[in-house]
């Protein structure tokens, strides 16, 4: 068992980043969020779409806590979003009647393009779910589901990425566009 775990994992921890770091990943993800509540308020009540879904929560993870990664930049945290939902949205369209099905190739699917593209987004993933298994509120929506909230709520995060990410001293957002 010992040398198992010698063989396994053996680089040192990554160090803790530092209280300012820790301040402008709460600011903006806090921040990023809180908009899109506010606006799929005001759309939820003029149009009843959805604005704020689940995969967005990661996204702020990648985007505010994460800003170097290759995963976070706008490439990634749009197209990601995009191509998923297409994906997720065809296979329930295809295989929603049988979800196990859907969701799997929905996922893996995803994933695939993403790498295909090099748009890899991990919350892509779940938007691509999302889609499959988010109920008839999300099904109704067919390829509108796209538009909002994937397209219009990673949009929105990468706009106040921008501005919260390029405020702190010596941060600079993005690393790369396209």
């Amino acid at each position: 068992m010992t040398r198992l775990l010698k063989r396994i994992g053996t680089s040192p921890s990554q160090p803790r980043v530092g209280w300012n770091e820790i301040f402008w990943a709460w600011a903006g993800s806090s921040l990023s969020v809180a908009c899109l509540a506010l606006l799929e308020k005001v759309c939820a009540q003029e149009w009843n779409l959805p604005l704020l879904i689940g995969s967005f929560g990661a996204s702020a993870v990648l985007a505010f806590g994460a800003p170097h990664s290759p995963l976070a930049q706008p490439r990634n945290l749009v197209g990601g979003h995009v191509l998923s939902a297409i994906v997720g949205v065809s296979s329930q369209a295809m295989l929603g009647a049988d979800p196990v099905l859907a969701s799997a190739l929905a996922v893996s699917t995803a994933i695939a393009l993403m790498h295909m593209t090099q748009t890899l987004h991990p919350p892509g993933g779940a938007t691509a779910l999302i889609a499959v298994i988010g109920g008839p509120g999300i099904h109704s929506m067919g390829y509108w589901y796209v538009l909002l909230p994937c397209a219009a709520g990673a949009v929105c995060m990468l706009l106040l990425a921008l501005v919260t990410n390029n405020l702190a001293a010596g941060k600079k957002y993005p690393t790369f566009w396209w």
